[in-house]
């Protein structure tokens, strides 16, 4: 056995030349054609040192002539830099699942490196027991293993609808536990997931967490909405709404996590879904101390032909604990009629001293910058922006962006923005209340727009760092723009930073629309 001259980060290859004649003599046979050969001996072997990690086992079963890369002497049986391609298939072990086995609603997702196709039935997908493949451009497809793993089950569920059109007649009450889905990261065992979901910190990316709550918040409603027979009304689930996300404790990507989900609250054609993500580590060995984040998801239904709101299955709480949290998700849908009301108001109202504090050292930077504040900042020079085009790999299955995609983008936007502002990686906090307002289709032109908005300085050693996300749905042949969502994020910086003589400037408006802005945020964050 010759180890390959090639380097590896973290595998190790090895080449069998005992079999390399009898392959060779394959490969002389085959070269007046382009024609394949197959062969059953293993051209190379490659493991992990870590005993965790698979082993694969790559064989000649299909190769192709032209695409194989062997020197033309038997006794140099190595791979150089000019030939780094190499055909191989990889043999994983694997558990199959029943293929008639139905989504119960007790069901555990786990979540690994995995990327299947697109479903051809329409039964839902274990993720754990997919193979390794490409990620496929299919709607609701995405490099995240969890949404790829949910978008297939949901796509079972919106076929089977279309299918048994008997099964749009009448409603039915459902319980929260009905609709229970948890998801399993298995962080701690499977390295390649671990990659996908750190980021260059070795931290969790909150970005696409909040992607897969979004994900598995649709799957969760659509859930409630079938029937006993898993058939689905033909009706659209948005989101509508996402509640203030605080995070209790920080998430750590070496460690198992766990995201839970029910129905809590259910009107006549709107949901609210309560999302925990559960992560127990050394430091919080307790169950009870394991609570890292709560987000409430609000979906609303729409007539899939009309576009008008659709009637739900109504909710049944059974315990102690799903009574109570429909009583608060009640209160909570209560307040955000009320927030609504108020929101119509004339806010010319507003106190005109604290429009003037604001503005007074904005004044300065405008009228005078030589002697403006130097531990201070303009909200206009500190903005950032990305564009992008909506792609049809970015739809769901309704053909429109999926909304866990714009809080993606919009979350590593506002993180970048802290980070560029604050000149050190920074730690997430908190999302405030997202509404949305407008939908994005496939083709939009989409715009996000950030800025520091303002800053908390309280705290010397823990300073706080509010970012505002806007999101423009830009329509270049219509010649118009209109705003889609409103991202609110906070941030802070490590301890470790501040101690080393980091100074987080303050940040001040310059116009009266600006401050404005400023004073409805510090407003809505003392009225929460």
């Amino acid at each position: 056995m010759i180890p390959l001259k090639r380097p590896l980060s973290h595998p190790s290859f090895i080449f069998n030349k005992s079999n390399s004649k009898s392959l060779r003599s394959l490969i002389k046979n085959t070269r007046s054609t382009n024609e394949t050969f197959s062969s059953p001996i293993p051209i190379f072997y490659f493991k992990f040192s870590d005993s965790t990690m698979p082993i694969f086992a790559a064989n000649s079963s299909s190769f192709s002539r032209v695409n194989t890369h062997f020197p033309d002497s038997i006794n140099q049986p190595t791979l150089t830099s000019k030939a780094q391609t190499f055909p191989q298939i990889r043999t994983f072990c694997v558990k199959r699942t029943n293929p008639n086995a139905e989504l119960s609603a007790s069901n555990d997702i786990p979540i690994v490196s995995t990327v299947s196709g697109p479903i051809q039935t329409s039964q839902p997908i274990d993720a754990g027991s997919s193979m390794r493949k490409p990620i496929s451009l299919w709607p609701g497809m995405y490099h995240s293993p969890v949404t790829n793993a949910l978008w297939e089950a949901r796509s079972s569920m919106f076929e089977k609808s279309f299918a048994e059109k008997d099964s749009q007649t009448e409603l039915v009450a459902k319980t929260p536990s009905m609709s229970r889905t948890s998801i399993a990261y298995k962080f701690s065992s499977d390295y390649i997931l671990r990659e996908q979901y750190k980021n260059p910190w070795d931290e969790m990316r909150m970005g696409k967490l909040l992607e897969d709550l979004d994900a598995l918040a649709g799957t969760i409603s659509y859930k409630h909405c079938r029937k006993d027979d898993g058939a689905t009304r033909p009706i659209l689930l948005v989101t509508a709404s996402v509640d203030k996300m605080v995070l209790k404790k920080p998430i750590r990507v070496d460690f198992d996590l766990k995201i839970s989900g029910a129905v809590t609250w259910v009107g006549r054609s709107s949901m609210e879904i309560q999302m925990e993500v559960t992560q127990s580590t050394p430091d919080s060995p307790d169950p009870s101390d394991s609570v890292a984040l709560v987000a409430n998801f609000t979906f609303v239904a729409r007539d899939s032909k009309t576009g008008k709101s659709a009637p739900l299955n109504q909710i049944l709480p059974e315990t102690e604990h799903e009574k109570l949290l429909w009583k608060e998700a009640e209160e909570r849908n209560k307040m955000r009629k009320q927030k609504r009301v108020a929101e119509k108001k004339d806010v010319d109202n507003r106190d005109e001293d604290r429009l003037n504090t604001l503005l007074a050292e904005g004044r300065v930077f405008c009228d005078m910058p030589a002697l403006a504040d130097r531990d201070s900042i303009l909200i206009r020079d500190t903005r950032h922006e990305n564009s992008l085009m909506c792609q049809p790999q970015q739809r769901n299955i309704h053909g429109r962006i999926f909304g866990g995609f714009l809080m993606r983008k919009a979350s590593e936007l506002a993180f970048s923005n802290a980070y560029a502002f604050a000149g050190a990686a920074p730690c997430f906090m908190e999302v405030d209340h997202v509404d949305f307002f407008k939908p994005v289709d496939v083709g939009n032109f989409l715009r996000f727009k950030s800025c520091v908005l303002y800053t908390e300085l309280e705290n010397p050693m823990k300073p706080l760092i509010n970012v505002e996300v806007v999101a423009h749905v830009t329509r270049p042949e219509l010649r118009c723009s209109e705003v889609s969502n409103k991202f609110y994020f906070t941030f802070t910086v490590r301890p470790e930073a501040m101690k080393e003589g980091l100074k987080i400037r303050n940040v001040v408006p310059a116009t009266e629309e600006e401050a404005r802005r400023v004073l409805e945020r510090m407003d809505a964050e003392r009225s929460q």
